[in-house]
């Protein structure tokens, strides 16, 4: 597949988290933060929504369908694995109306891992995905990921997500890289309020303001975080942000 040109534009996406063991808790999900910062940091693209649903077929192509409609890639993370519980693959061909099938590279990748004699009927589970998916390879445990249309599936370990990542990469269209500045300030959410309102609303069209508590070091604060791919506009922001710490005596906390 030819590399992607680079295009400077807004690319939003949706997370997709399929499993039962992290909506009963005996699984605590790191995926989403890591993708989040990955596709900010490298792809310039930003995570819109995320959702978590369990093993249910009907629950996955259903989901898959509509966030796919709305975003311009879907990530999905679990469910690919050899277990009888992971259905991600096939719900996908349902979905999308295509083939389960063995992937004729991914079997070789497998077979030649394992060995004929050890790569047994749940390993080889691994190698069949939708017709027409292109493999995401995996340097850890071998068995592929896949992107098919604008559906992007990863297994869900984080150690072994990680290590695949970065084999996504020439598959997606990029956006222009996401700058973000931090004033933290001494201060209540309800004592800036009503004027971070006022200056979200001024740079409503290019600028992201926002507000999250804090405490540390004893001191109770507000870390104002403004986002934008033009740092013109974030340097406009943060100056108004300051000024109005200033008229309202306000004192910026550094740590």
């Amino acid at each position: 597949m030819p590399k992607v040109k680079k295009f400077k534009k807004k690319i939003s996406v949706a997370i997709l988290i399929i499993g039962n063991e992290i909506l009963s808790g005996r699984t605590q999900d790191l995926n989403v933060s890591f993708i989040s910062n990955w596709l900010n940091n490298n792809c310039g693209i930003s995570v819109t929504e995320v959702r978590i649903i369990p093993d249910i077929e009907k629950k996955i192509i259903y989901n898959v369908l509509e966030l796919s409609k709305k975003f311009k890639y879907v990530f999905t993370t679990g469910g690919i694995g050899p277990t009888h519980d992971d259905i991600t693959a096939s719900s996908i061909a349902k979905a999308l109306n295509v083939k389960y099938e063995y992937n004729k590279e991914a079997y070789s990748i497998l077979e030649k891992y394992y060995g004929k004699k050890e790569f047994n009927i749940p390993r080889k589970k691994m190698a069949k995905i939708p017709v027409g998916s292109l493999l995401i390879h995996n340097p850890v445990s071998i068995a592929p990921g896949f992107i098919i249309k604008n559906i992007i599936c990863l297994p869900g370990v984080p150690l072994i997500l990680k290590s695949m990542i970065h084999n996504v990469k020439k598959y997606i269209i990029k956006g222009s890289k996401i700058h973000s500045r931090s004033i933290n300030l001494i201060t209540l959410e309800s004592k800036i309020a009503l004027e971070l309102k006022k200056i979200q609303k001024k740079y409503l069209k290019n600028i992201d303001i926002g507000s999250y508590p804090f405490f540390r070091l004893g001191k109770i604060g507000v870390a104002v975080v403004v986002r934008s791919s033009l740092k013109k506009n974030i340097f406009k922001c943060v100056n108004e942000v300051k000024n109005l710490a200033k008229i309202k005596k306000i004192k910026e906390f550094n740590y």
